[in-house]
């Protein structure tokens, strides 16, 4: 009786799941193309220049800012409003979210409590905090870190939550300690849900500073926006609407840092 031909095949290893693959540069050739119809199309007139600038007219735009020095005259004071208000504000969220999922009474009691201020436009509250905290620094804080605050909340319990049960078993059936599941089990396993909530969070932080700055702020990008707004400039105000763009992808590129940093265990 003859041997069966050896018809076995090698697999390719798919440990990784739906593991996304990185695509270098996809991204920028995204932004760039974007761009250059951007540039042919205010150019031949097919997009009006009362709608859209030119994509040139913007980049000298930036060039006289640099030149002129107004470009850190107006990031300098919003980089600093937004690193302030949100660190205070993903901070508390994170600290009252990790209560929240670990303690019964705690979540019972603030729940409702996140409940009720997640839904509220916290742009409305902006007069409120000038009343409260004075027009100056003090309420562009106070409104950043409350708009970062809730849905950091929010991210964090539900990350807490959805942390695998059978693993917190595992880890009190080999007789580890509530801090040390805590510490090895519930928190590695939340940091992923924490940290795609921390993007939301900084993306809000990001409008809301804007927000901000358009009321009583002599720098800022909001403020610069606000100006050649009431003007009609739009390539200053296309230039004001980039530097925000940029600081959003900066901030996400930072959370992916961290995010590679943190999350080394998972394949």
């Amino acid at each position: 009786m003859s041997e069966a031909p050896d018809t076995a095949r090698r697999v390719a290893f798919r440990g990784g799941g739906f593991a996304p693959t990185p695509r270098r540069f996809v991204g920028a050739a995204v932004f760039i193309l974007l761009i250059v119809l951007a540039e042919i199309g205010t150019r031949t007139g097919v997009i009006s220049p009362l709608t859209l600038p030119k994509p040139s007219d913007v980049l000298a735009t930036f060039g006289d800012l640099y030149r002129s020095g107004l470009l850190w005259k107006h990031l300098g004071p919003s980089l600093s409003r937004l690193a302030v208000g949100a660190t205070l504000g993903v901070s508390l969220g994170i600290s009252v979210g990790i209560l929240i999922g670990l303690f019964s009474y705690i979540r019972a009691g603030l729940v409702p409590l996140v409940a009720a201020l997640f839904p509220i436009p916290k742009i409305a509250l902006l007069p409120l905090f000038v009343i409260w905290f004075g027009i100056d620094e003090g309420s562009k804080y106070a409104l950043i870190a409350f708009g970062t605050f809730t849905p950091t909340v929010v991210a964090t319990y539900g990350a807490v939550d959805n942390v695998d049960r059978t693993l917190i078993r595992m880890g009190q059936s080999f007789g580890l300690s509530w801090v040390s599941i805590v510490r090895k089990i519930v928190l590695p396993g939340a940091m992923p849900g924490i940290l795609s909530g921390l993007r939301i969070s900084l993306a809000i932080a990001i409008i809301l500073l804007v927000a901000a700055e358009m009321l009583g702020a002599e720098y800022g990008i909001g403020a610069y926006i606000l100006e050649a707004g009431a003007l009609y400039d739009l390539e200053r105000l296309f230039a004001g609407v980039v530097i925000l763009s940029v600081l959003g992808v900066l901030v996400s590129m930072a959370i992916g840092l961290i995010e590679r940093r943190l999350l080394v265990w998972r394949v």
